[in-house]
């Protein structure tokens, strides 16, 4: 294992290109960062539908969702899910009528889950509709769900099996997780193209974004095809930790490491991806423990927070010099990539 805290930066060549797996509000984050120090359409997102789930009769994709808000720019950066400028008439109206609450649905998230709903009825795919609503919101990557067939992640908890957002949002992530499943995984297949980019010769890199593994990362891993075409690929895979001295940068996380009997710690996210990433970054503080984890993997200190957006592309800038393998300035790579 080699320790790298330099700045260097990659060769990133002007057709290549970058596929990131993510998850929700902490791997759209780094997408944001990613987006914005790539060339326009360089970034392809392979979005977790693990936490897809049918509501008040309307199919709700809520990874996909904040994906598409975040790269074009509509998200609440207060709340850190949603819409940004949201309002609520719809939630009260349903209160009123006894109507089921505990998920939230904003007036402007609505018109997604409608639109989203009416095609898949059509006949249309998630990949296609996703696509679309990129392209009307002038998202400035490609967003990919990582199946068009249903995968659900599923908890096991000392009061049976929950549904992950009956477990994450009706309960607060509350019940204590003894077991994890992703229902359907075994009979889904990727999204169309989606293993032939990953093993493309044009990519540059494949960028594992500080999501939750057990809930974010590994559903999409879980889909037959995909582990195996990241592990075949000839670009280097590049892994973020979302867990910063023993914390999670966001959600259950930690929690769900420590139930599941593990430390919450950088160094078992490291043990969990191993065998599939060339590169780990972590937070400085998290380098030392990590030494001797794993023999083949690269370690890169960086402060992975992102609070700021500044902080969203140094640390995207940070990656694909992790990726790149070549000692250059940050300066240099800025100028390559068109970013300021």
């Amino acid at each position: 294992m080699s320790t790298n805290t330099d700045g260097a930066s990659p060769q990133i060549s002007p057709a290549g290109k970058v596929v990131a797996l993510s998850g929700g509000i902490g791997g759209a984050k780094l997408a944001l960062g990613l987006q914005r120090v790539l060339p326009s359409g360089a970034l392809t997102v392979v979005a977790n539908t693990g936490d897809d789930f049918e509501h008040l009769g309307l199919h709700v994709s809520p990874d996909i969702d904040t994906l598409v808000y975040t790269l074009s720019g509509r998200s609440n950066m207060v709340a850190g899910w949603g819409r940004a400028d949201e309002t609520w008439s719809f939630m009260q109206a349903l209160e009123d009528l006894g109507g089921e609450t505990w998920f939230k649905l904003g007036d402007r998230d609505l018109a997604m889950h409608v639109v989203r709903t009416m095609r898949l009825r059509q006949g249309d795919t998630l990949s296609a509709i996703t696509a679309d609503v990129c392209a009307g919101l002038n998202v400035g990557a490609d967003i990919v769900p990582m199946s068009n067939q249903p995968v659900r992640t599923r908890l096991r908890t000392d009061g049976g099996w929950l549904d992950f957002q009956d477990y994450f949002v009706a309960q607060q992530a509350r019940p204590v997780v003894r077991e994890i499943a992703y229902a359907g995984a075994e009979s889904a297949r990727p999204a169309d193209g989606l293993c032939e980019l990953i093993a493309g010769d044009d990519i540059d890199a494949i960028v594992v974004c500080p999501s939750n593994p057990f809930i974010s990362v590994e559903p999409i891993l879980a889909v037959p095809g995909v582990r195996a075409a990241i592990e075949s690929a000839a670009a280097p895979v590049v892994a973020v930790s979302p867990i910063i001295a023993g914390k999670a940068v966001k959600g259950p996380t930690a929690k769900m490491f420590e139930e599941l009997g593990q430390e919450a710690t950088a160094a078992a996210v490291l043990e969990r991806y191993a065998g599939l990433i060339h590169v780990f970054i972590a937070d400085p503080r998290d380098i030392p423990a990590l030494e001797g984890v794993g023999s083949d993997v690269t370690l890169v200190a960086a402060n992975v927070m992102m609070t700021t957006l500044e902080e969203r592309e140094r640390l995207a800038r940070k990656v694909l010099a992790a990726a790149g393998r070549v000692v250059r300035n940050e300066g240099d790579l800025c100028s390559r990539l068109g970013s300021s």
